[in-house]
């Protein structure tokens, strides 16, 4: 007996449910696929559930959960004109009127209903509906869809606010009157990009940009000598000025304060850029040259692993990252050839839209699969698709669903500011390396894991061995060694007559310095001072001697060069300099020793409260911490708890000990005397089963807290050796390296971080990644062949072993 669709549908009402406003609604991509409502089945939603499945998928779900009944939305694509002409932009924003045109196709929706497991479809609208279902159909797609409530649909640049100083601003009547044209600043010879101080009528040169280009400094050195707080641009009509704080700001009566120095407002022509038109055109051509290969004819590639990741919002940082880690063959074999699509989700929680691991096999099979890696043709390109696959771009995978887990408990991550690659690459290991506690061996995040031993020589002539594992080996650059010193020379003196006249360097005139990438990684084995050493042999600080080895070798080693370093006054800057970098590296002499014959250690113990109120933190350490983004105070204790040994060392402190209660409280003038542990809570760890000593240290580490204890121990697997009580290592004999991965050193150039910017916290990161015997970059969702990588530029290096 055949039951009418109608009838069927009356009989899963059950099913169906209206969405309240507080329910998550998935109606923009299937939450185990990229599968969208444009792509070629559509889009199904669970009427019970609201998640969303593409058409080779909801027959999973139907199985999984039983539910039978969705919404099916499919998108068509309308016919434009050809001729469209794009819209030049007047607002820096995206999403707006008068934004950015990205050239989107607009498109039809339609909807129906569909009751599975037999693709009954019941068209939608339609009278004949029950209530429930249009009411819960209505509000479905009247939604904004919780895709598009978890990012910012549209950004802007901030709108400038009223000047504090315009309102009552004092003018000096000096009896200097303004021409209306010709103007030149009054310490050089600029005659463009100049700006009249609003106070003493003084017209001077903007300040001068990190590439050698714009104007001598002159406005801005003007007022730190005067403390005058507003300056206009000339050749503007508009209000744009800048105040003391360096803010783009409005002043309500410039028409005033111009008239006070004879200009006429009405009478000004417009003849530069303002602030923001510059910051657009910026915006607009969106080239850094180097590290994008612009003016390249790069080709487009396409095709499994070489998937486009479209940008969602300054996620550069995540794109890049993720391109390179799943180009390793341990994340490729966890979350790709080893995982299937189903099982993930047959294994994820009722919503895996939340699930790391389905989120990370979706990712997986999104880039490596080549299923969204096809060329996205205009019109009638497809009727020639010889010519027309060289211009081709693709489409690409927005990676919404997967920032939404790896950030959740990353508040700076969630956001849509530009982040440090470095400290997401962390995070998403750190991340991946909890989903697979229990699973050491399915664990891909081992791969880039190593251990690193520093051997402190006392002046007491007694050492000390402290480990730990790291994910990164962070590297200095040592600028003195730079090999091109008479280039620099001749660069230097070029710079200081062009300077002395008033003209600028042009850009193909810079000379960089250009330090071998093995001058760093020498220098970081190097022997080095630690002032304020606490001695437990001297139980007193003095002067020691650090040298650094690794006691493992990972299968894939990522090379950190720090290009942003400290300036006198705490002020952030990144090095403007080239790395001579080799395609092969040999690190075998950097291997630890461990402790060798004849050697005597420092004994055990921990400084006492009369030696510990001596202790201070070294501020050299505290300040490149700080210049990392890291709270003052944490960097103080940092500094303090690893008795002044490093930045390393004290930053490792500080990632582990970020979620301690007391992480807050002022530092104690008994800091660093000696804890004591509840006896009942070393009984509870022992009868998990680890040994007294292990969990004493442990309980000491977490501040008495059981649960941050085990985590401890889980991650500190050679506290049996623990640097607490300054015993010796051995690489032969601790479990921790044997859980390690560890090889040769020989290893061979896989990818390159590049950032092109000022400061981590802006401009943008491109991946170049050898793949298939040749380079590709990775520029969001732009994925071709490289033809120049910049090799010289990068800011994190990964190499695979051979």
């Amino acid at each position: 007996m055949t039951i009418e669709p109608m009838d069927l549908l009356r009989s899963y009402l059950s099913r169906v449910r209206i969405p309240e406003p507080t329910n998550r609604i998935y109606k923009h991509e299937c939450c185990i696929s990229f599968d969208s409502p444009r792509s070629e089945g559509g889009l199904f939603i669970d009427m019970c559930t609201f998640l969303a499945f593409g058409k080779d998928f909801v027959g999973w779900n139907y199985e999984k959960t039983g539910n039978p009944v969705y919404l099916h939305i499919k998108q068509t694509k309308k016919l434009v004109p050809e001729d469209r002409p794009s819209k030049k932009p007047t607002l820096l924003a995206i999403g707006v009127d008068g934004g950015f045109d990205n050239n989107e196709p607009e498109y039809e929706e339609t909807h129906s209903v569909v009751i599975l497991p037999e693709y009954v479809s019941l068209p939608f609208p339609s009278v004949e509906l029950p209530e429930k279902v249009r009411l819960a159909v209505d509000a479905i797609v009247l939604a904004e869809g919780t895709e598009r409530k978890e990012q910012l649909a549209a950004w802007t640049a901030d709108k400038k606010k009223v000047s504090s100083y315009a309102t009552n601003l004092q003018q000096i009547d000096n009896g200097v009157v303004i021409p209306p044209s010709g103007w030149k600043c009054a310490k050089c010879d600029k005659a463009d990009n100049l700006w009249l101080n609003l106070t003493d009528g003084m017209i001077l040169c903007e300040r001068k940009n990190w590439d050698g280009t714009g104007g001598n400094n002159h406005a801005f050195e003007h007022y730190q000598e005067t403390g005058y707080p507003i300056a206009v641009k000339l050749g503007t009509i508009t209000a744009d000025l800048e105040a003391a704080d360096d803010e783009s700001v409005l002043d309500p009566q410039l028409a005033q304060h111009l008239a006070f120095f004879g200009l006429d407002f009405s009478s000004l022509r417009k003849t530069e850029m303002t602030t923001a038109e510059r910051e657009l055109d910026h915006n607009t051509n969106f080239d850094w040259n180097r590290i994008q290969e612009s003016g390249q004819e790069v080709d487009p590639i396409f095709g499994p692993g070489y998937t486009g990741l479209v940008n969602i919002g300054n996620s550069c940082y995540m794109a890049a990252t993720i391109q390179v880690v799943f180009s390793t063959r341990s994340f490729t074999s966890r979350y790709y050839l080893n995982q299937s699509l189903k099982k993930a989700f047959e294994m994820s929680p009722a919503d895996p839209t939340v699930d790391l691991n389905m989120q990370l096999t979706k990712l997986a099979h999104g880039i490596l699969s080549g299923k969204y890696s096809v060329p996205a043709f205009e019109n009638d390109e497809k009727e020639n698709v010889a010519t027309s696959t060289r211009t081709a771009k693709q489409e690409g995978i927005r990676p919404h669903m997967f920032k939404s887990v790896i950030a959740a408990s990353h508040p700076e991550f969630s956001s849509t500011q530009q982040q440090d690659a470095l400290e997401f690459f962390l995070h998403f290991l750190d991340q991946v390396e909890r989903a697979n506690t229990g699973k050491t061996e399915l664990d891909p995040s081992r791969s880039f894991k190593f251990g690193i031993e520093d051997r402190i020589l006392c002046s007491s002539g007694k050492v000390t061995y402290n480990r730990r594992n790291d994910y990164i080996l962070s590297l200095n650059i040592p600028l003195h060694e730079a090999t091109n010193e008479e280039e620099l020379e001749s660069f230097h003196k070029l710079k200081a007559e062009k300077l002395a006249e008033g003209k600028e360097i042009n850009a193909n005139e810079i000379v960089r310095p250009r330090v071998p990438l093995e001058t760093c990684l020498v220098n970081f084995s190097a022997p080095e001072e630690i002032q304020d050493f606490y001695s437990t042999a001297l139980k007193a600080k003095t002067t020691a001697l650090k040298t650094a080895g690794l006691t493992s070798f990972p299968d894939y080693l990522v090379l950190h060069m720090r290009r942003f370093v400290m300036e006198a006054g705490r002020e952030p800057k990144k090095l403007d300099v080239h790395i001579d970098v080799p395609d092969i590296i040999d690190i075998s002499h950097m291997r630890s020793k461990g402790q060798q014959s004849g050697e005597e250690l420092l004994p055990d113990g921990v400084p006492g409260e009369q030696d510990s109120n001596k202790i201070s933190a070294n501020e050299e350490i505290v300040a490149q911490l700080v210049s990392m983004g890291f709270n003052h105070l944490h960097c103080q204790k940092a500094a303090i708890n690893t008795s002044n040994v490093g930045v390393e060392e004290a930053m490792n402190w500080l990632l582990s000990h970020m979620d301690d209660p007391d992480i807050d409280n002022p530092i104690s003038k008994g800091h660093g005397s000696e804890t004591i542990v509840d006896q009942s809570k070393v009984d509870i760890l022992i009868s998990f089963g680890f040994e007294e000593e292990i969990a004493r240290n442990a309980l000491k580490a977490s501040g008495g807290d059981i649960e941050k204890a085990t985590d401890w121990i889980f991650n500190n697997p050679d506290a049996s050796v623990s640097s607490m009580d300054a015993s010796p290592s051995n690489a032969e004999s601790t479990t921790n390296d044997v859980n390690l991965p560890d090889g040769g050193g020989k290893y061979r150039l896989m990818g390159i971080l590049s950032h092109s910017g000022t400061s981590l916290q802006c401009g943008h990161y491109v991946a170049h990644i050898l793949k298939d015997g040749r380079w590709a970059i990775f520029n969001d969702n732009k994925v071709g062949a490289s033809i120049d990588p910049p090799k010289e530029m990068g800011y994190l290096y990964f190499f695979e072993r051979l």
